[in-house]
């Protein structure tokens, strides 16, 4: 580990206060019993449908669940779950929407951009403050559970959530390529260097069925989940299909409505009983 107090955090090089007397914040949970956050390192594997898909199967299963949107460049969480309208502020913090059905709670900086075709052109340290300020002044309600969407990549953003939030851990969202699974590995090496547990692999768009023949298609190539398993030690979560299903409920905004099986509700349970079984108190922060 470097000597340098300020590497990782999302104001190097922009703040005036002295390294040597500098810390870094201590993580902090809120009133929540579990935080987990979704990331991979790489873009286009699906990690904000998994992110919505593990929150909706949270909620199937009673617990009364929230989601941060931590992907402030391109966010999507509220465009699937059918979210609309700036969130209210009242004296304490700002209280964010709920999806329509399962009444999941939402915080996400699409709920504050008037037309969400413009995008977001910020550097790093304001990312990292906006998420910063989306953690400390959002009132969760009685929420219990947080999930987080990540977005790729392993700086600004991904630092702050995990030096500023006490997780429980990081689920890690792959697909079959042999190319994604060596993008995604260098964040399982970033969640080891930060101290925050890996929590175990979602396989997304792992096969197809064929609408005639019922037949399984294997579009990316063959699963790499076994070796994953076996060289991180984790449990696999979920092998997800390839389903329009999710597509045209995501873009008309009720992937609430989504149903194969009793996947999310499924894969929730195992996301909680992996978190169960991590020892539950980070270093530097209180449980």
């Amino acid at each position: 580990m470097s000597d340098n107090k300020c590497e990782g955090c999302p104001s190097e090089g922009t703040c005036s206060q002295d390294s040597a007397t500098c810390s870094m914040p201590v993580p902090t949970r809120g009133c929540f019993k579990h935080i987990i956050a979704v990331g991979s390192g790489k873009g286009g594997v699906g990690k904000s449908s998994v992110s919505a898909l593990l929150a909706i199967g949270l909620s199937r299963l009673g617990h009364k669940t929230a989601l941060l949107d931590a992907d402030i460049t391109g966010p999507s969480i509220p465009s699937m779950l059918g979210i609309h309208g700036v969130p209210s502020g009242i004296p304490t913090g700002i209280t964010p929407p709920a999806s329509p059905m399962l009444g999941i709670r939402v915080m996400s900086m699409a709920l504050f951009m008037e037309d969400d075709s413009k995008p977001v052109v910020w550097r790093g340290p304001l990312i990292g403050n906006v998420i910063s300020q989306f953690w400390n002044n959002t009132e969760w309600g009685d929420a219990e559970i947080l999930v987080i969407d990540l977005p790729p990549g392993t700086s600004d953003a991904p630092l702050t959530v995990m030096q500023t939030i006490a997780l429980d851990g990081v689920i890690m969202v792959t697909t079959p390529q042999d190319l994604s699974v060596r993008i995604v590995e260098k964040m399982m090496h970033m969640t080891k260097l930060m101290d925050v547990p890996l929590l175990g692999i979602v396989e997304n768009m792992s096969y197809a069925i064929c609408p005639h023949c019922d037949k399984r298609w294997d579009l990316f190539g063959p699963s790499h989940l076994e070796e994953i398993r076996s060289r991180w030690d984790i449990p696999v979560l979920a092998s997800l299909p390839v389903d329009k299903q999710i597509t045209i409920l995501a873009d008309s905004g009720r992937i609430e409505e989504y149903r194969f099986g009793d996947e999310p509700e499924e894969m929730a349970a195992k996301v909680l009983s992996a978190a169960a079984s991590l020892v539950t108190t980070p270093p530097g922060g209180s449980r």
